[in-house]
């Protein structure tokens, strides 16, 4: 199976299935000399695992991570970062009717189509469960990113059509309620939401914004590899991501250019800044120093009880009611995949940047 690896020089492979032994990703191109240890990467996972709370699925997983190799003597070497999540509460009989179908909104059909063979239990490789290897290996990105004074900022942006005030905005209040969103009140009638599409046996989907500071300009290449397309690739591969937007979006289609273009000044210290930023911090694929927005919408969780029409292995039509434990909503566990993912994407674009100029190599090697 192709398709399991990205990036450049900072290049991660993850590896493994739901239902399987274990789970992991390895890093290749992390720099040597990074302080490095299982309790740097422990908290993001913590924000992804299961069993959190009453909008995510019932399913325990410790989801400790444990390094197998590329650190010594607590900092990275250079060489390849292995690292290992074991899956601990596997129910595959919960799966096991679903062999004989195809569950509607799930790689069911398709990854029969294409290899002529599913693992079924949980979706294999098509299962959200392997984010937590996109996390762990965006942890080390993150803590890299922040000795370059780079942060992140995730949240939910929105559930259903309950969308965040900006006007309320209170980045502290992200992580004190249970779907992640930095506004309090919206947060509580997306959690009544929630528990209402619930009791139909129904699911929700919702947006989640990252907004990158400390981003300097000029990172990026033009034409194929764009920093807004590899940041769109890097968000779409999230499984329930159906569409990704930087900054203004899809709404740039309604605006005159007098409207969304952002004009320059030069600040207090004679760098050159912008006006606005519709642009999302990126013009012709690379940064302009702005910060970047990086939008994405997921779907609904599409395992639920509500009776679904599909057909089975044998070709008939029936109707189903997926059983087994799932999210009612996907959304709040996925804010920091997509952290994960943009970290991923900015960290390897500076990489590459590091060979840009002559003057950069230069710099590098002239002592």
């Amino acid at each position: 199976m192709a398709g399991s690896t990205i990036g450049t020089i900072f290049r991660i492979s993850t590896w493994g299935e739901s239902h399987g032994k274990a789970l992991g990703v390895v890093i290749d191109g992390c720099p040597a000399g990074l302080a490095l240890s299982e309790a740097d990467i422990q908290p993001y996972l913590d924000r992804r695992k299961p069993g959190q709370s009453k909008f995510t699925t019932p399913r325990k997983e410790a989801d400790e991570i444990e390094i197998l190799s590329g650190v010594f003597e607590g900092k990275t070497t250079g060489t390849p970062i292995s690292m290992i999540l074991y899956n601990t509460s596997q129910q595959s009989r919960d799966y096991s009717e679903i062999a004989s179908y195809y569950r509607p909104g799930h790689a069911d059909y398709t990854f029969d189509a294409k290899y002529g063979f599913r693992d079924y239990r949980g979706g294999g490789r098509s299962s959200g469960r392997e984010t937590a290897a996109r996390v762990a290996a965006g942890a080390v990105a993150i803590k890299l990113l922040k000795e370059l004074g780079i942060s992140f900022t995730a949240y939910t942006r929105s559930i259903g059509d309950i969308e965040i005030s900006y006007e309320n905005f209170d980045a502290d209040e992200i992580t004190n309620n249970m779907l992640y969103m930095p506004d309090k009140d919206a947060s509580e009638k997306a959690g009544e939401y929630i528990e209402a599409i619930s009791k139909e046996h129904d699911s929700i989907g919702g947006v989640i914004e990252c907004r990158i500071s400390g981003v300097p300009a000029g990172i990026g290449d033009p034409v194929f590899d764009k920093l807004d397309a590899n940041l769109a690739k890097a968000v779409m591969s999230i499984g329930a991501v159906k569409g990704v937007e930087i900054g203004d979006g899809i709404s740039v289609s309604k605006k005159k250019g007098s409207e969304d273009n952002d004009s320059f000044k030069l600040s207090s210290d004679n760098t050159i800044i912008k006006n606005t930023n519709h642009a999302g911090g990126i013009l012709g694929g690379i940064s302009d120093g702005s910060e970047i927005l990086v939008r994405a919408s997921f779907k609904a969780t599409p395992s639920i009880l509500k009776e679904q029409a599909t057909v089975n292995k044998e070709g008939e039509e029936i109707s189903v009611s997926i059983k087994g434990r799932h999210d009612p909503v996907i959304v709040p566990r996925a804010v920091v995949v997509v952290e994960a993912m943009t970290a991923i994407t900015i960290l390897d674009s500076i990489l590459i940047n590091m060979s840009s100029t002559i003057d950069n190599i230069k710099a590098f090697y002239d002592k």
